[in-house]
């Protein structure tokens, strides 16, 4: 009798959504993916390489349509950045406000995010891994793929140097305390709630316009920061 085996799934960090490209987004990617475009197939990055010095660098997963991630990089022009979007409209909107705003300090996948940090990112070699407003899979069967897991928590902390943060923002208050949870069983990190929860909101992180529209509805968003020691 012949074996079979059933290869295992790979657990993905995005959920496909249609979206047209706008024009300009099409000739953002078109004009300003060689200066800052960035591809699985180049392997391991080279930061010092890429940005032609040595800074403090900072991931983000799921950047949307670009506009928190260019506004951190334009507030800290000292620091370098590279954000992670599987959804192209947001990857040609983030390039064409790199280029009106003339910002050197950011490059950016348009791929998954497993697979980028696995390929692509050194181990200890990140000082921020940013995770905003991730699909929080609602439906409880759906909670599986949720991207914060056991798994995933230990990936980003092999990407983080020691000392180095992984800062959570959601505005699902049940995937909020799924992230507590998951991240207080997670060795190797340290809390930096006062409280052991949650962290009042990072001025570093900036307010979206989906956030300020929520908050005049009465919803909450919760930031959490846990900080590598081992």
């Amino acid at each position: 009798m012949t074996e079979t085996t059933t290869p295992l799934r790979t657990i993905k960090s995005f959920v496909i959504r249609a979206g047209r490209m706008t024009h300009g987004q099409k000739q953002a990617i078109e004009t300003g993916w060689k200066d800052f475009g960035l591809e699985l197939e180049q392997g391991l990055l080279d930061y010092r390489q890429i940005y032609k010095r040595t800074a403090p660098v900072t991931l983000e997963i799921g950047f949307g349509m670009g506009q928190s991630l260019c506004t951190m990089a334009e507030q800290a022009p000292e620091q370098d950045f590279i954000g992670i979007e599987v959804h192209k409209p947001g990857v040609g909107a983030l390039i064409t406000i790199l280029q009106d705003k003339q910002l050197n300090n950011v490059r950016v996948f348009n791929c998954d995010a497993i697979e980028a940090l696995n390929n692509c990112i050194a181990d200890n070699s990140l000082d921020r891994l940013l995770l905003f407003f991730p699909d929080p899979w609602h439906k409880k069967r759906h909670h599986k793929r949720r991207i914060v897991q056991p798994e995933f928590a230990q990936l980003v902390r092999s990407k983080l140097k020691v000392g180095g943060v992984f800062h959570m923002a959601t505005d699902w208050q049940p995937y909020a305390e799924h992230m507590l949870e998951v991240m207080c069983a997670a060795e190797g990190y340290k809390n930096l709630a006062t409280d052991n929860t949650y962290v009042p909101r990072p001025e570093e992180r900036p307010k979206t316009k989906f956030e300020t529209r929520g908050e005049r509805l009465g919803h909450g968003v919760w930031d959490l920061k846990f900080q590598r020691i081992a």
